[in-house]
């Protein structure tokens, strides 16, 4: 009957949880009652029914991309997200003229009550404590009802199946996973993170890496030796001093070595680098939870370091054999399907987790081709 997540960790009861739910929907319902109301009366039954489901998607996708997953603040990121992400407005012209006129009233309705809604996570560090996730996954329940109208309006199996609840609910579910949690999610979902075959390969990397597991301790270590990259596709200038970044990504790693880089080399397209580094990793997790990202840079002083090309892996693929030499092909960017976005995006809110803002600078950074003063 309690939910942790109270000012200074005190317990909060349902009966608070469904007053606060209650609270944040007064604006929704008194817009949708307004609304429908005057649709109901002038619109025929089919057509009430196209815009209930219209405006469901609508309301879903309001509250996931405005409250819950609000996008990263990482410009590079954001191209990648333009492209990834699923745009309302968009989805909401779809609808055939009759209803068009309609919808583009509601629309910009909903909008405005979900930025009043959204005060529920201000500027600053947009996290929802367990409080809110608890809130929110009330005002669904609530919000279900409603569109339902007691047999009325839409039907159950409609609301119940669909694609928009489907991702808010698992937003949510993810949202209160501690940060190990959803990283080993990433590593174990996200099987093909190559976007080189997507946007060119611009570069390619050589690297050795061998596994050992202690008999005694079962404690891991992963040996990478960086031998050399092959034809890095970045203007010819004096200045271009590329380094190999080796980064190990997986659970319970706050308190081990998680990167190491190489020396750089100077106006070097094709360098050789013949470095060792080892990787300690504790016995709580599989080898499989693993996984290496693998980041040639430029060198750059006095601002940040330019990214090349990079490529991932996962040493579940290499688990059998033990070990692994080969030339991995560089992409631009790290492709990721919606769990991974969503992920990300949650991870994004951290901002006190050093891991957490760690990884989401990696996975969310992109190469950009624009030219260097």
């Amino acid at each position: 009957s309690e939910i942790k997540g109270g000012v200074q960790g005190q317990a909060i009861s349902k009966s608070e949880v469904a007053a606060a739910a209650d609270g944040i929907l007064a604006p929704v319902m008194d817009l949708l009652d307004g609304s429908l109301s005057m649709y109901a009366e002038n619109c025929d039954k089919s057509v009430l029914k196209r815009l209930l489901k219209q405006l469901w998607r609508i309301v879903m996708k309001s509250l996931e991309r405005n409250i819950v997953l609000p996008p990263i603040n990482e410009k590079n990121a954001l191209k990648s997200m333009v492209a990834e992400g699923i745009n309302v407005a968009e989805s909401a012209r779809k609808v055939e003229d009759v209803t068009s006129l309609l919808k583009l009233g509601i629309k910009a309705d909903v909008k405005n009550v979900m930025n009043v809604v959204s005060d529920i996570s201000k500027e600053g560090e947009r996290s929802l404590s367990p409080k809110q996730c608890a809130v929110l996954e009330s005002a669904l329940d609530a919000i279900k009802q409603y569109f339902h109208a007691g047999g009325n309006g839409l039907k159950m199996s409609y609301v119940n199946k669909s694609e928009e609840l489907k991702s808010l609910q698992h937003a949510l579910s993810l949202y209160t996973q501690t940060t190990d949690a959803l990283i080993l999610n990433f590593v174990n979902s996200q099987t093909n993170q190559d976007s080189s075959n997507i946007d060119g390969v611009v570069g390619e990397v050589s690297v050795q890496v061998d596994l050992y597991t202690h008999p005694g301790t079962g404690e891991h270590k992963v040996t990478v030796k960086v031998v050399a990259a092959n034809d890095l596709k970045t203007p010819k200038t004096q200045t271009f001093k590329p380094y190999v970044e080796v980064n190990l990504i997986g659970p319970h790693l706050s308190d081990k070595k998680r990167r190491f880089e190489t020396k750089t080399k100077n106006a070097n397209w094709s360098p050789k680098y013949n470095e060792i580094f080892h990787f300690i990793i504790g016995n709580e997790d599989q080898m499989s939870s693993y996984e290496l990202h693998i980041g040639v840079k430029d060198y750059c002083f006095g601002r940040e370091n330019r990214l090349i090309g990079v490529s991932v892996i996962q040493l579940r693929d290499i688990i059998d054999q033990g070990s692994c030499a080969c030339w991995l092909s560089l992409g631009k960017r790290i492709q990721m399907d919606e769990t991974g976005w969503t992920i990300l995006r949650i991870l994004s809110q951290r901002t006190t987790d050093e891991v957490a803002k760690e990884f989401v600078k990696l996975k969310s950074e992109v190469r950009s081709d624009e030219p260097l003063n």
